[in-house]
C-alpha cells in the first residue's frame, strides 16, 4: 500500500504560505489589540493615582491585564471560538446566520443578540480610530510641548487621508502592514524587557493572586480601574471576524508567538518602570523610550494605529455586506477594490457614515484620555453577545450537554458582565456614546427586517399565485397578449406569486415574449456557494420557466455572470435579445400597518435610500425595464 508523501518543496511552499498568512493577520488582525499599550496602563492607573500609586497596586494592574490578555483573548477567542465557524467564517453575524438555521422559536431572541453585537462592533468601528491615532498623535508632546496645540489638527488630517483612500483600496499598502505591525510588536517586546530589570518585582504579576488581591482591597476604585483595564483586549472581536481571511492556526500561531508575549513584556516593562520613577505614570508608554527615540516611536505608533483604524473600517464594511445580504439592511452600493482578495471592499455610505462619527468625536472629545471613558461599553456588549452565540452554537452544532456547555461558558460570561458593569459606570462620561450608535443601528436594522416582512405579508394577499397564472396566459384566446421574440426575465423574492412587472408588462403593454424566465435569487446563511450549486432551473410551460441563483453572504450578487452558468442546464442567453424586468414600489405609510408612524417613515426612508436593483445586481443598464405600483404599508 502506497502513501503520498509530501516532498520538500511542497512543505517549503505550505510553510511558506503560513507564515505570510501568519504575518498577515498580525498586520489586520491584530493592529486594534496592538496599539492598546499607548494608553491602557495609563488610563488603569488613573483613578487609583490620586492619593498615589502604591507597589501593590501597580503590580496587581499589571497582573490584571496579563490576566484579562490570557482569559478573555487567549483562551475565549483563540483556543474555543475560532473552532465556532460557519463554513470557515467567523464573527457575530456568521454565527448568526449558522445558528438561524436551527434557531425555531428562538428565532427573534438570536436575531436582536445578533444585532446588538453587530450594532456594537459599528460603534467600536467609529471610536478605535479616533481613539487610537489621537494616542497616537499625542506623543509629540513629549517631542517638544510645543506642538501640543497641534495634536487635534495633525490627528484629523491623518484620519481625513485614511477615508479619503478607502475608495482606492488598500490591497497595495496591505502588504506593508504585516512587517509594520511585526516590527511594532518587536518593539513593544524590546522596550519591555529593557525596562523590566528596573524593577523585578514586576514578575509577580503572572501570579493571579496580585490582581484579586488588588479588586478585593481596592473597593469601588477596583470595578472603576477594570474598565480602564479592559482597553487591553480592544479589538478581540477583529480576531474572530478575520477568521474566514486567514484561518484559524494563522492566527492563532501568530498570537501564541508573538503578539501575546509582545504585549505582556511591554506591560510588565511598563509596570516596572512606574515602580522605579513614579512621576512616569502620567504616559508610561512613551517615557520607556529615550528622548532621540521618541519622534521615530511616535511615527511608528502612528503608522500602527493607522494600519489599527484600517483594520476596523474594513471589518465595517465586511459586516455591513453581510447585514445586507441577510435581510437586515437595505441594499448599499458595494465596490470591490482588488482583483484577488474578494474581502477588500468598499462601502461608500458607510465610509461617510464613519468618517463623520470619528471626525465629531475627535472634536468633541480632543484627547485620548477624555475619549478612553467612552470606550469599553461596546466591545464589552459585542464580547457578551459573543458568548451568548456560542453556548447556542456548542449545544445546537457541538451537541454538548447543558452542565458542560454552562460549566465552560458561565465563568467567561459572569467575567464579562463584571467587566461590561463597570465600563457602564463610565456611561456619564462619554459611555453614552457607543450606546447610542449601538441603539440609533439596532433601531435601523429592526426596522428594515420588520417593515420587510410586513411589506411581503401585505403583497402576498393581492398576489397571483404563479402556477395558475401561467396555467391560464398559456390558454388560446382571443384577449391572450401578443407573442413577440426576445426573452424577459422577471426578478422576484416569491417564485410561489407572480411577479407584478409580468402582470403590469401584459396589463399595459399586451404582450408576452417567447421565453419568458422567472428569477428568484437566495441569500443562504453561508459565507460562499460552491458554482455547481449557484443556479437550478425548472419549467413550468413551454414559455414559462422558473430560475434560482443561490450566494453566500460574503458574495457580490452578479446577475449577469451567474446567467453563464446555466449552460449546463440547457439554458442560453444572449444578453442583447434578454430584458430584465424591476417591479419598483412606491411605498406609502398606513396608520394601520403594524408599526408606529415615525417607523414607518424610516422604514420609507431606508427604502428610498437604498441602491437600485440593477446596480446591487450587476444587471446590464440598458436592458433593464422597471415598472411602478403604490403599496400602502
Amino acid at each position: 500500500m502506497s502513501h503520498s508523501v509530501a516532498t520538500p518543496g511542497t512543505r517549503d511552499k505550505e510553510l511558506r504560505k503560513f507564515l505570510l498568512l501568519a504575518l498577515g493577520s498580525v498586520g489586520v488582525v491584530y493592529g486594534d489589540i496592538g496599539t492598546s499599550p499607548l494608553y491602557a496602563f495609563r488610563e488603569a492607573l488613573r483613578p487609583v493615582a490620586v492619593d498615589g500609586v502604591t507597589r501593590a497596586e501597580v503590580i496587581g494592574l499589571i497582573s490584571l491585564m496579563i490576566w484579562t490578555l490570557t482569559i478573555i483573548v487567549t483562551l475565549k477567542y483563540v483556543l474555543f471560538l475560532l473552532r465556532a465557524d460557519n463554513n470557515g467564517e467567523g464573527g457575530t453575524l456568521s454565527l448568526l446566520a449558522l445558528l438561524m438555521k436551527y434557531s425555531g422559536k428562538r428565532a427573534n431572541r438570536l436575531f436582536f443578540l445578533g444585532i446588538a453585537g453587530a450594532a456594537l462592533f459599528i460603534g467600536d468601528a467609529i471610536i478605535a480610530p479616533a481613539l487610537s491615532v489621537l494616542s497616537a498623535v499625542e506623543g509629540l508632546k513629549l517631542v517638544t510641548p510645543t506642538l501640543s496645540p497641534y495634536v487635534v489638527p495633525i490627528s484629523v488630517v491623518i484620519l481625513l487621508l485614511l477615508f479619503a483612500v478607502q475608495s482606492r483600496g488598500t490591497a497595495a499598502v496591505s502588504k506593508f502592514f504585516g512587517p509594520i505591525m511585526a516590527l511594532w510588536f518587536i518593539v513593544l517586546a524590546v522596550a519591555g524587557v529593557s525596562h523590566i530589570t528596573d524593577d523585578y518585582g514586576i514578575l509577580a504579576a503572572f501570579n493571579p493572586y496580585y490582581a484579586v488581591h488588588f479588586l478585593l482591597h481596592a473597593g469601588y476604585v477596583g470595578i472603576v480601574v477594570l474598565g480602564a483595564v479592559f482597553l487591553t483586549v480592544t479589538g478581540a472581536e477583529a480576531l474572530y471576524a478575520d477568521l474566514g481571511h486567514f484561518g484559524r492556526k494563522p492566527i492563532q500561531w501568530a498570537w501564541i508567538g508573538l503578539v501575546f508575549p509582545a504585549l505582556a513584556l511591554n506591560y510588565l516593562g511598563q509596570g516596572a518602570l512606574v515602580l522605579k520613577h513614579p512621576e512616569a505614570m502620567s504616559d508610561p508608554f512613551y517615557l520607556m523610550f529615550p528622548e532621540w527615540a521618541l519622534l521615530p516611536i511616535v511615527i511608528l505608533a502612528t503608522c500602527a494605529t493607522i494600519i489599527a483604524a484600517q483594520a476596523v473600517i474594513t471589518g465595517a464594511f465586511s459586516l455591513t455586506r453581510q447585514a445586507i445580504h441577510l435581510g437586515f439592511l437595505p441594499r448599499m452600493a458595494i465596490f470591490h477594490t482588488s482583483e484577488t482578495q474578494t474581502g477588500q471592499i468598499y462601502l461608500p455610505n458607510v465610509n461617510m457614515l464613519l468618517m463623520f462619527g470619528v471626525m465629531l468625536l475627535v472634536f468633541v472629545f480632543g484627547s485620548s484620555e477624555s475619549l478612553a471613558t467612552a470606550y469599553g461599553i461596546s466591545v464589552t456588549g459585542a464580547m457578551v453577545v459573543d458568548t451568548f452565540l456560542a453556548y447556542e452554537f456548542v449545544r445546537v452544532r457541538w451537541r454538548w450537554p447543558l452542565y458542560l456547555a454552562i460549566a465552560t461558558l458561565l465563568p467567561l460570561l459572569v467575567l464579562e458582565m463584571i467587566f461590561f458593569g463597570a465600563n457602564m459606570l463610565k456611561i456619564h462620561d462619554g459611555g453614552y456614546v457607543p450606546v447610542l450608535i449601538a441603539a440609533a443601528i439596532i433601531v435601523v436594522m429592526w426596522t428594515w427586517k420588520r417593515g420587510t416582512k410586513i411589506l411581503h405579508d401585505k403583497t402576498r394577499h393581492t398576489d397571483i399565485p404563479l402556477a395558475s397564472f401561467v396555467k391560464s396566459i398559456e390558454r388560446k384566446s382571443e384577449h391572450a397578449p401578443v407573442s413577440v421574440p426576445g426573452t424577459a426575465i422577471f426578478l422576484t423574492s416569491d417564485p410561489e406569486s407572480t411577479p407584478a412587472a409580468l402582470l403590469h408588462n401584459i396589463k399595459h403593454n399586451h404582450v408576452l415574449h417567447a421565453q419568458n424566465f422567472i428569477l428568484t435569487i437566495r441569500t443562504l446563511n453561508t459565507p460562499v456557494v460552491p458554482k455547481d450549486q449557484r443556479v437550478s432551473a425548472s419549467s413550468l410551460s413551454e414559455r414559462f420557466s422558473l430560475l434560482e441563483m443561490r450566494f453566500g453572504y460574503m458574495e457580490t450578487q452578479n446577475v449577469s455572470q451567474a446567467l453563464g452558468l446555466f449552460r449546463k442546464t440547457g439554458l442560453k442567453f444572449d444578453i442583447m435579445s434578454t430584458s430584465f424586468y424591476l417591479g419598483r414600489r412606491k411605498l406609502v405609510p398606513d396608520a394601520q400597518s403594524g408599526m408606529p408612524h415615525w417607523q414607518d417613515r424610516l422604514f420609507i426612508g431606508l427604502a428610498n435610500a437604498a441602491i437600485d436593483p440593477s446596480d446591487y445586481f450587476r444587471l446590464p443598464t440598458n436592458r433593464v425595464v422597471e415598472l411602478g405600483s403604490h403599496v400602502i404599508i
